[in-house]
């Protein structure tokens, strides 16, 4: 029980709940944190040496990363459970980067939209005024809704062109993960109920150990240890066109950081201010400076650990930066990593299911807040989720687009976000539309 003096955010739980809490955080987000440089390798056809490097370093930055962003130092840092990873986003143009120009722009690319971001974080912060509670309930909704895709993945197996992809046994797996979970949850109290995902983790590898489902081969031939040098895989370069284009990536970035911050605020009951916001940025224009230098990417909150904190309820930010301390301990040790990485992906999948569906509660709840009738509210909810699932509902939609334009139609989280805010300036110009005051809407007013 935390001390009614001391916010939930910034509990101090004991050592074991730090450790077991930030190990759940970790084995959620650990498939999204190796599959940036998994794909980006293979897609620029480097060793296996060198993939295997790049995985190191990422989790090495993303450990720290996550520690800047929840402990924060000067005015970097949100000092909220934002877990930090390699972002999906720039993952398109660092592949067309790398393959025009080369690797070493890449990181070179990565290294001044990092710079740029953290120059450009008090002007961005400033947008946090057009976010009233309209506009945040229909992002977070958004937000929950655009990750089922990738539930939907790794429940069928992880890889979508394998020929058992979706097979009974994936399924029958995921099943038997989610039923763990919800039973974990709905008949423990406590320490225990808090860890239901990470019991149904557990409970599902065991499941599919016992099945001939689960493989270690890779646990036998990591390295115990290894520690990636700066600069590793060469010097970065620097081009105007390459860093222009990560620079695009990076605002998309920034404003899905946006609504992760804001969801994360809501869930932990501390209200996102513009202080906070520019906070966060910078933090993320930090660790992808860092990233460039270190043989890694741009980083973003993952918001798949947003739903594990509305299913666990556990608020504290120092769980999630204990989650950055075993994430940089598995980049010194890769056969630690590769023993997590063991976890079948149906069985991330079935967590995946209900922390997912958590996060989109989340908006709805905001949303509830939101008066509707007598008012135009309806109209820029509906049109605004439905253009923000867009991108995930039907990807090919948006394949004759180019460059600049398809990096921004295929972020769903950004489109919604603009679709809502457009809408709501246009509609309600003077915000008589909100509900009835409340400290959250004094913050965003500010």
């Amino acid at each position: 029980m935390s001390s009614p003096l001391i916010h939930p955010v910034d509990e101090i739980l004991p050592l074991r709940q730090l450790v077991t809490f930030g190990l759940q955080h970790v084995l959620v987000m650990y498939a999204g944190a190796v599959a940036v440089p998994l794909i980006l390798g293979s897609a620029l056809g480097l060793t296996s040496a060198q993939i295997v490097l790049l995985i190191n370093a990422n989790l090495l930055t993303s450990g720290l990363a996550t520690l800047v962003q929840t402990l924060g130092f000067w005015k970097f840092g949100a000092r909220l459970p934002l877990i930090q990873g390699c972002s999906f986003i720039a993952l398109a143009p660092m592949i067309m980067i790398g393959k025009t120009f080369g690797l070493n722009q890449v990181f070179g690319a990565v290294i001044v939209s990092g710079a740029a971001t953290i120059a450009l974080a008090p002007v961005f912060s400033r947008l946090l005024r057009f976010f009233p509670p309209v506009v945040i309930g229909s992002l977070i909704t958004i937000i929950g809704i655009s990750l089922m895709p990738a539930a939907a993945i790794w429940l069928g197996g992880g890889n979508p062109a394998d020929t058992d992809f979706g097979d009974s046994a994936n399924l029958l797996l995921g099943l038997a993960t989610v039923a763990v979970t919800l039973v974990v949850y709905a008949t423990c109290a406590g320490f225990v109920g808090n860890l239901s995902v990470l019991i149904g983790l557990f409970a599902g590898s065991l499941i599919a150990a016992a099945c001939g489902m689960t493989h270690f081969s890779r646990v036998s031939e990591a390295a115990w240890f290894d520690i990636s040098a700066p600069m590793a895989l060469g010097v970065p370069e620097f081009s105007l066109v390459p860093g222009m284009i990560m620079m695009l990536a990076m605002l998309v970035i920034m404003a899905e950081t946006t609504g992760n911050c804001l969801a994360i605020g809501k869930l932990t009951g501390r209200p996102t201010t513009r202080q906070t916001l520019g906070n966060a940025f910078r933090a993320d224009g930090l660790s992808t400076l860092l990233g460039g230098l270190f043989n890694s990417f741009p980083y973003n909150a993952y918001t798949q650990n947003t739903g594990l904190i509305a299913l666990s309820n556990i608020k504290s930010r120092f769980v999630v930066a204990a989650a950055g301390v075993i994430m940089v301990v598995m980049g010194l040790f890769p056969k630690l990593g590769a023993l997590i990485a063991a976890v079948p992906t149906p069985v991330l999948g079935g967590c995946a299911v209900v922390m997912f569906g958590m996060t989109t509660v989340a908006g709805i709840q905001e949303l509830s807040r939101v008066r509707f009738e007598g008012t135009r509210n309806s109209i820029i909810v509906a049109v605004s989720i439905s253009i923000g699932v867009l991108p995930m509902s039907f990807p090919a939609l948006f394949d004759h687009a180019n460059g600049t334009l398809k990096l921004v139609l295929q972020s769903g989280i950004f489109l919604g976000a603009v679709s809502a805010i457009v809408l709501n300036v246009l509609l309600n110009p003077k915000d008589k539309a909100i509900a009835p005051a409340s400290p959250e809407a004094a913050e965003l007013a500010d």
